[in-house]
């Protein structure tokens, strides 16, 4: 059965499998249950909370699809000061978040060495730190290592050469690869993923991410649906459908089982309980967004994104409750990746 092949041999799985999975809804279901019970197996019952800062949204690219994007004229853009960014991570460290993200659009204001003090600062909280700075130059990524940075995430957004090529008009799925690639040469945990719904996407496009992440060895991967933001070319465009990103996390977690996968705030602005359905299906991690209360409406990569109105920390405990009324734990931990050699058991 397809399902036990997923479970027990993973690496086996052919491409043309994962494009039937995602076409037909046959084994939905026991797809959703297998994922579950290979999450709880790999990763525990534990969800961790990691803290995002976006602090800026200045951004030098040109991708099709996203409301930073730097034709965007329509959006008031903000950067925080490094004091700024330093004292929100003690904020947030303070109420037990042992993750802190750093996050911007591509906005080569802030240097090597700027980003590189603010990682020295916060890793004196006893904390790990995650960047997700875009594509920057080698060296830039060897000085933020050797800085304290525990982890780098990237996207690769869609596995498609061509589609790639064409939402990223300055940039080519090529060199996403090679820099995907580097940062796990540096031994960064490394964090790829996928939209789900893009145009010109279907269930071919889907399995290459799949094939992509599991070839990859993703660390961290994040999935979550295609938003259209009204002032973009792909303003038009249809948003990406739940059950297929639901779908993609599972079959994400029967691939990679030790990986860690959150549950996107995108999953929670298509659905109101976008997360809480991909905490039941694979997912083991969520990510509060903690950007002080006056930037955290500028930082809007899609449209009617959840939470931006909330004040400061009022995440913190909202999270914790949708943890724990899921019978699951809050993460006390760094939820680091944890490895494991071997991938099968007996029986779902």
């Amino acid at each position: 059965m397809l399902i036990e092949k997923l479970v027990q041999k993973p690496d086996t799985v052919t491409y043309e499998e994962l494009v039937y999975l995602l076409e037909k809804d046959d084994y939905t279901e026991k797809l959703f249950e297998a994922a579950d019970e290979v999450r709880k197996r790999y990763v525990g019952d534990e969800v961790h909370l990691r803290g995002i800062i976006e602090f800026s949204n200045y951004c030098r690219r040109h991708c099709l699809y996203c409301g930073i994007r730097s034709e965007n004229k329509n959006i008031d853009r903000y950067r925080m000061t490094k004091e700024e960014i330093i004292e929100r991570a003690k904020r947030i460290t303070e109420r037990g978040i042992k993750t802190i993200v750093l996050q911007s659009g591509e906005d080569p204001y802030y240097t090597a060495e700027m980003i590189a003090d603010i990682v020295k600062s916060i890793k004196k909280m006893n904390v790990a730190v995650t960047l997700s700075l875009g594509e920057r130059e080698e060296k830039d990524y060897e000085l933020w290592k050797e800085s304290g940075a525990d982890r780098y995430l990237m996207r690769h957004e869609t596995a498609s050469e061509k589609l790639y090529n064409f939402l990223h008009p300055d940039s080519s799925f090529e060199m996403r690869v090679k820099h995907l690639k580097t940062l796990k040469k540096l031994g960064y945990e490394t964090g790829a993923g996928c939209m789900v719904g893009l145009p010109g996407q279907g269930p071919k496009e889907l399995a290459l991410d799949l094939i992509f992440l599991r070839e990859l060895d993703a660390d961290m991967v994040g999935i979550g649906p295609f938003i259209p933001h009204q002032d973009t070319p792909l303003g038009k465009e249809k948003a990406g459908d739940l059950k297929m990103c639901l779908k993609m996390i599972a079959l994400t977690r029967l691939l990679i089982p030790d990986s860690n996968i959150p549950a996107t705030t995108a999953m929670g602005s298509i659905h109101p309980n976008g997360r809480e359905l991909a905490l039941k299906v694979g997912a083991n991690v969520i990510m509060p967004n903690l950007t002080p209360a006056k930037y955290k409406p500028l930082y809007q990569l899609y449209p009617n994104k959840i939470c931006v109105f909330e004040s400061d920390m009022r995440c913190i405990p909202c999270m914790k409750k949708m943890i724990t009324n899921l019978n699951r734990k809050v993460g006390t931990g760094f939820g680091s990746r944890k490895r494991t050699d071997v991938i099968h058991f007996e029986k779902v």
